[in-house]
């Protein structure tokens, strides 16, 4: 149910207003739904390159991250691995 202000019209809606919104957002999922099927290509070609999308989408989330934190997180890593027996084969 839309929010009553003082411009409303005792619950009556602004059929513009609520078609420009709808129409927005339809724009929004088609462009949304173009990059998933273009990044969905990329994840593809760099597979059939030998490269695992699986890591690939690991590092995004690695390089996004701030460099304090993946530290703090990578020495809590190393702690847990430590604590647990498990040896890291590399550094995250």
């Amino acid at each position: 149910m839309p929010k009553k202000n003082a411009k409303a019209n005792h619950g009556a809606l602004d059929s513009a207003l609520l078609i420009s919104f709808i129409e927005r957002l339809e724009n929004l999922h088609a462009q949304h739904n173009d990059i998933n099927h273009d990044m969905s290509e990329i994840y593809a070609e760099a597979k059939s390159q030998g490269y695992d999308p699986k890591f690939i989408k690991k590092m995004i989330k690695l390089r996004a991250k701030d460099p304090d934190q993946l530290a703090e997180e990578q020495a809590l890593m190393e702690m847990y691995c430590k604590a647990c027996g498990v040896q890291l084969l590399l550094d995250l």
